[in-house]
């Protein structure tokens, strides 16, 4: 076959890892008879992806935050407009980030009326607006859904829909290895351990991290031998190391992948920024208790819009809150650390909770074939339907 030129969009480390393990399984196959170009971030980068510029200038959440950022956002989307024009990619894959991808959907098939639109990740349409989903059907030919509940929304809007399931689900801990986290950072096997997740992208850390600081603060006073590790999302470790080195206690950031994965099961109980992590937390079985901040307005609005009770994704499946969940006022450092300390002190209450964590994991879907080799495949179905590959 003649080779196919496929342009990846990612705005956020979430949507970046998701490129990634695409790219992968698209080269896994068609080999050297596939080519990548786009945005995204360091993972994308490895499969051979040169972003134009740091998605981290695209990591934004809050309508104040978004209006701000408006120009620095709108040179990026022409920025990537330029690329596809200059590069003439056979399709676009947009993933996740709804306000930048849906604009430059519209933009790319204003540049190229023929190029194949595919966007990978939904927007939340079963939780508010579900008005998203005519939008996104009027913008691009197909949707790689993550979510089962997706489906009769884009159904009923006509847009062509393939659920693949969700990548943060296929994620495993097979090989992460908690003594080695402890060895790693100088640590005994009877040091209890509290992970620490303040967010990926940087308003996160501004909004979420003071309260998370602060309640570490108050657990530390009572409990001198806790040991504070934060696994960092790359987009914003210098951030949050400088935050770190104000702190009158030792905590270990860690930036290594694997590392990341062996401080997820050796951790006592989390404290979790709402997002992607707390999927991957509940699946190496750590108890947890979610935070989350934004702006007043974007919090005022959405919760008026919100139709499901909580915002962490197996708390949905469950259909009660499994795991605490502490938003916007309440995400305070009291609250948070006395939930917390709660999990910390009584080993039963983290194991029941653990469990109820892992059978909600179940009902999302876990067990599925990799979504990724799903969604290669999918994709590469709907170009061979439209002739776009032999």
């Amino acid at each position: 076959m003649a080779g196919l030129k496929v342009m990846l969009v990612a705005a956020e480390a979430s949507g970046d890892t998701l490129g990634a393990s695409l790219a992968k399984a698209l080269r896994a196959r068609l080999g050297q008879a596939v080519t990548f170009v786009g945005v995204g971030g360091a993972k994308m980068a490895e499969e051979g992806v040169r972003s134009p510029f740091d998605i981290a200038q695209l990591s934004i959440l809050g309508i104040w935050e978004g209006l701000k950022a408006y120009p620095t956002v709108k040179a990026r989307l022409d920025d990537t407009v330029a690329l596809a024009a200059r590069e003439k990619p056979d399709v676009a894959i947009l993933i996740d980030s709804w306000g930048f991808n849906i604009r430059l959907a519209k933009a790319l098939r204003k540049l190229d009326p023929k190029l194949p639109l595919v966007k990978y990740v939904a927007p939340q349409v079963w939780a508010y607006r579900e008005k998203r989903a005519f939008s996104l059907a009027k913008a691009v030919d197909l949707l790689l859904s993550i979510q089962p509940m997706d489906k009769p929304y884009f159904d009923a809007a006509g847009l062509e829909n393939v659920f693949v399931g969700n990548s943060a689900l296929a994620k495993r801990f097979d090989h992460a290895d908690g003594a080695r986290l402890r060895a790693a950072i100088g640590v005994s096997a009877s040091d209890p351990i509290l992970l620490v997740l303040p967010g990926s992208r940087p308003s996160e850390i501004e909004r979420v991290m003071p309260a998370f600081e602060d309640a570490v603060r108050r657990l530390k006073a009572d409990r001198p031998e806790l040991v504070v590790v934060i696994p960092a999302a790359y987009t914003v470790a210098e951030a949050v190391k400088a935050r770190v080195a104000g702190w009158p206690f030792r905590a270990h950031v860690i930036e290594d992948e694997a590392l990341k994965d062996d401080a997820f099961v050796a951790g006592d109980v989390a404290l979790a920024c709402s997002g992607t992590v707390t999927t991957e937390l509940a699946l190496a079985g750590a108890p947890m208790v979610v935070g989350y901040k934004t702006g007043a307005i974007t919090y005022a609005i959405l919760k008026r819009l919100m139709k499901p009770r909580w915002v962490t994704l197996f708390n949905i499946a469950a259909g009660k809150a499994v795991a605490p969940e502490l938003l916007q006022d309440a995400c305070e450092g009291e609250g948070l650390a006395r939930e917390v300390a709660r999990l910390l002190d009584d080993p039963d209450l983290r194991a029941r909770q653990a469990a109820e964590q892992s059978a909600a994991l179940d009902k999302m879907g876990r067990g599925m074939p990799d979504p990724s080799e799903a969604a290669a495949d999918a994709l590469l179905s709907f170009l061979k339907a439209r002739n776009a590959i032999a």
